[in-house]
């Protein structure tokens, strides 16, 4: 069958070349191809509809229906067998068409004569093109072969689409692929704008010529580029950080399992068989792996799917020699564009890049906290741009809105230009109040400092003004590595952060690992809801090694100095005890050995959970100091998942509930002498940051571009006002003061001289 499959196959796309090497428009060669397919397959009607849009579908070329519907019958995506095609990406193959659900009625077509349908989706790497049909007036099934057949010859309208071979003047101009502006509407990961060119962190790979002569030679083709991926992986694993068991070596094991798959391997020698070169034949099944990875709720068995379509990625560059892609020059006003991106990969990048652009990705990832200490702008779930970005496209990145434009109109860029503008004007002002104190109109003082989690972080000390780090997230060297960051390192780290710090206080954060942060090395553990599960202080407890190997690298990298260490996510006042306890013990045992220790220890706790604000009066004054994790608690107080974007947002941090929970925590801190911070994004948006301190905190931790827009309103503002106009949102009954404190600082008068 396959045989038989393969001969029928490679001589229908040998006549398709043909026709597509002869002279002519895009137009003409589509109504060859039509009239090819229809002959070939002996169907009365053979239709190509190409998507003109996101959602809509046009009728491009047609033999057998009437030629006027050309360019004038459209259809939305969802809508007709053809949209049904178009949205779920599989054929339908039906005998009597105009009976099915969904089935539309086009009398300008004049297709409610014909019975039999089959169609195919055109589609790209999991991106649907376009769909291909054929109809006959007889009743019947079409076969397994005719079926197969026309999934080949789709497969290769796909690549020539790609290629640009169907645009030509007038209607067929909408067939030019990578050429009209898109416009991308994602997620905010990391604000700020850009303006620059695209830079693909896996280039597109277009296929010339999609049709082989020589089934033979490209199966050879495929075999050698399998034995080097399978060498590649063996390789890999070999390392010393893979022999370490844990996540980073499960994905690897599954790599080498795909890689040495038959049925994987068969599948692509089949499409050889067809007709296909070896790279078309790897795209065809890399496609159905995509849609199939789009219809599978497990996440594990998605995830699977998701290393086949990295393995097929990595088999595309070994055929087509691309393979030192990422050593090309990056350009000098590159914006980096990726499905998604890895935090050590996105560090390598470094100052190289003016922003980034992802199609997954989540705010609490790894690669974002990354794109915050390069202070660069970060947009992530943003559909479709890596199938639409060619490298070398002009970008614009608005990471304020979480917007990306790819090859914007002129309009777009000149107010895009104008936005730049604003902000450097604004960042001009900051600038020269970075030696100033963050005081208010009426004298309230508020302490500013920023978070830190990489030594890219520390240069932005002195340049933002901050009055230190209030947050250092030590995980993040852990997450960056493939295996444990030896003591020494640990220590050596510390110690030149707090070499960069020069003598301003930072906060170590202890391993805040779990959830979403899992370690390369960590075997994950299967829990139902891990952000509220093993990690952080609970992990940390329960692996007393790994807690006591960083709280002696804290030590020893302190060498005397000052040292500020905080647990994190204690949800009840034992677990601070216990771990306070260890550290202490660990200070004792230093200076048994002979060891220096700290002149001076404060041992804190983060607030991230609800429970921890009302904990005996004894754990406050325990306490050296609390931070409030204004991330964690949200998603906490609201049962709202901070990664999931549909609940994310439906919360506001200046609700009045939530205000009046901060105001409680502030209030029984002051009683009990327990200094206390706020530390988290919100901090560093300025209304948000005002409403804090209005509600009686008075240190603020935020990443370092926020601090001068934070500061400039906190010294335009007048606390006791801001809080007067919070007081009267809520009698009137408000569910968030917001919108009374955004009219509040319309009418604030400017910044007088900075004294």
């Amino acid at each position: 069958m396959a045989d038989k499959k393969g001969v029928e196959s490679r001589v229908l796309l040998k006549r398709l070349r043909n026709t597509l090497a002869e002279a002519g428009e895009g137009q003409e060669r589509l109504d060859r191809i039509t009239t090819l397919i229809a002959s070939s397959l002996v169907a009365e009607v053979c239709s190509i509809y190409l998507r003109r849009d996101e959602t809509t579908l046009e009728l491009c070329a047609t033999e057998g229906l009437k030629k006027e519907a050309v360019h004038e019958t459209r259809m939305r995506v969802g809508e007709g067998l053809v949209g049904i095609i178009a949205e779920t990406a599989t054929p339908i193959n039906v005998p009597d068409a105009p009976s099915m659900p969904g089935f539309r009625y086009m009398p300008e077509t004049g297709e409610e004569r014909y019975s039999s349908f089959l169609g195919v989706p055109i589609q790209r790497l999991g991106e649907v093109l376009g769909v291909l049909v054929i109809q006959n007036k007889a009743s019947r099934n079409y076969t397994e072969d005719e079926v197969y057949g026309l999934e080949v010859v789709a497969m290769v309208i796909a690549e020539m689409t790609e290629l640009g071979a169907f645009t030509g003047p007038g209607s067929m101009a909408m067939a030019a692929p990578h050429r009209r502006p898109f416009f991308a509407r994602g997620v905010v990961g990391q604000e700020g704008v850009a303006e620059g060119v695209v830079y693909l962190h896996e280039a597109q790979i277009v296929i010339s010529n999609p049709v082989a002569d020589d089934p033979a030679s490209e199966k050879a083709r495929l075999h050698e580029a399998m034995e080097v991926l399978r060498r590649d992986v063996d390789e890999m694993l070999a390392t010393d950080a893979a022999m370490v068991k844990g996540e980073h070596r499960e994905v690897l094991e599954t790599f080498r399992m795909f890689a040495h798959d038959k049925g994987w391997l068969r599948r692509m020698e089949d499409g050889i068989d067809s007709g296909l070169a070896a790279e078309v034949a790897v795209e065809k099944e890399q496609s159905a792996t995509r849609t199939r990875m789009a219809r599978v709720p497990d996440p594990y068995l998605r995830e699977r799917l998701h290393d086949l379509d990295d393995l097929s990625n990595r088999l595309l560059r070994i055929l087509t020699g691309r393979g030192a892609d990422a050593e090309a020059e990056i350009p000098r006003n590159a914006i980096l564009v990726a499905r998604n991106i890895g935090p050590g990969e996105l560090l390598d990048y470094g100052s190289k890049i003016r922003g980034v652009v992802l199609e997954e990705g989540s705010v609490g990832s790894h690669a974002a906290i990354v794109a915050r200490a390069l202070a660069i702008p970060l947009v992530i779930q943003a559909p479709r741009i890596t199938r639409e970005a060619l490298n070398g496209d002009p970008i614009l990145v608005d990471g304020d809105q979480g917007l990306a434009h790819l090859r914007p109109e002129e309009s777009v860029i000149k107010a895009f230009r104008e936005k730049i503008a604003m902000n450097a004007q604004a960042a001009e002002v900051y600038t020269r109040l970075r030696d100033r104190p963050a005081r208010s109109r009426d004298d309230v003082t508020v302490s500013l400092c920023m978070n830190a989690g990489l030594m890219a972080d520390l240069p932005s000390l002195k340049g933002s003004g901050a009055e230190g780090v209030g947050l250092y997230r030590t995980e993040l060297q852990f997450l960056l590595r493939a295996s444990v960051p030896r003591r020494s390192e640990q220590a050596d780290l510390y110690s030149r952060v707090l070499d960069a710090a020069d003598g301003r206080p930072v906060t170590f954060r202890t391993l805040d690992i779990g959830s979403d942060k899992v370690l390369p090395y960590m075997r994950r553990t299967d829990e139902p809801n891990p952000a509220m599960g093993w990690r952080a202080i609970r992990l940390g407890l329960d692996r007393g090694g790994v807690m006591r190997m960083q709280l002696q690298a804290l030590l020893r990298g302190a060498k005397g100095r000052p040292l500020n260490v905080m647990f994190p996510f204690v949800a009840q006042m034992d677990e601070f005890i216990e771990a306070r306890k260890r550290l202490l013990d660990e200070v004792h045992r230093e200076r048994s050995l002979g060891h220096v220790t700290p002149e001076l220890l404060r041992i804190g706790a983060m607030l991230e959970t609800p429970s921890l604000a009302y904990a005996p009066d004894r754990f406050f004054r325990m306490v050296d100091f609390l931070s409030i994790g204004g991330n964690d608690l949200k998603q906490f107080f609201f049962a709202a998942d901070r990664e999931n974007e549909r609940v994310r947002r439906r919360y506001d941090t200046l609700n009045v509930s939530f205000l009046t929970f901060i105001e409680h925590i502030a209030k029984r801190c002051d009683a009990l002498g327990t200094p206390v911070s706020f530390c988290g994004e919100d901090a560093g948006r300025p209304i948000d940051a005002l409403a804090f301190v209005a509600m009686g905190l008075r240190n603020l931790s935020m990443r370092p571009a926020s601090i001068g827009p934070v500061k400039h309103l906190l010294r335009r503002a007048n606390i006791a006002d801001a809080r007067a106009v919070i007081d009267r949102a809520i009698s009137d009954g408000a569910q968030s003061v917001r919108p009374a404190l955004s009219d509040y600082i319309r009418n604030l008068p400017p910044l007088d001289t900075p004294d």
